[in-house]
């Protein structure tokens, strides 16, 4: 029987929501890998609207995450709130600034932050069932917030600053190349930095495979 993995989505386009390259490449790997993806986002609405071409805030318009996010998930999709770890053996959360303006606060709050409570409790159902988490990008500071306590290792590439709100958190940041992921054994945390370094998809897709392979190697 195939794993499940979740993929946690936080809407559609780098700006505002998920990034939409890693999303998929996640999706991809999963699926070459034999798992079953199961996509997900919380029923809420998004921070805000970045247009993608001028790069300004859409004024005035609105958007919600669950639905922003069917786009990737091309309509196959569930409110985040309705899951439970006991239905999945991986979850894979990809970057995007949705992940930190939309699943948590931190582009606003740094390490004071807070992650939206759905996305907090399934984080920690999994964690509780020694369930693998990946984390893609900028998303390891959902993990430092959520797992800080314990002191994980986790990686968003080399950025100084985001690498010392990670360890002000809790966690401990390693230094990685995009083209690999760090991967926590005890506690079953992997993430890969992705566009926190990549230059183009290729190098992106590197590092999120050898993380979707170690998620599923872990579950």
């Amino acid at each position: 029987m195939a794993k499940k993995i979740g993929v946690v989505l936080s809407g559609c386009g780098v700006m505002d929501g998920s990034e939409i390259h890693e999303a998929v490449l996640a999706l991809l790997a999963i699926d070459r890998m034999g798992a079953e993806a199961v996509c997900m986002a919380p029923n809420i609405k998004q921070y805000h609207v970045i247009n993608h071409l001028t790069g300004e805030e859409s004024k005035g318009e609105a958007r919600n995450v669950l639905t922003e996010s069917a786009r990737i998930a091309r309509g196959k999709i569930r409110d985040v709130a309705s899951v439970k770890a006991s239905e999945l053996d991986g979850l894979v959360f990809p970057g995007g600034y949705g992940a930190v303006k939309n699943l948590c606060d931190y582009a606003f709050k740094g390490q004071e932050c807070s992650v939206n409570p759905d996305v907090a409790r399934l984080a920690d159902e999994m964690h509780a069932a020694r369930k693998p988490i990946g984390i893609v990008c900028i998303a390891p500071v959902i993990a430092a917030k959520v797992f800080g306590g314990e002191h994980p290792q986790i990686t968003i590439g080399t950025d100084k600053n985001t690498a010392k709100d990670i360890g002000k958190m809790g966690a401990k940041h390693v230094a990685c190349p995009v083209s690999e992921c760090v991967v926590d054994k005890e506690r079953k945390l992997v993430s890969t930095p992705a566009y926190m370094l990549a230059q183009s998809i290729k190098e992106a897709a590197e590092g999120i495979e050898k993380l979707v392979r170690a998620v599923i190697e872990l579950a």
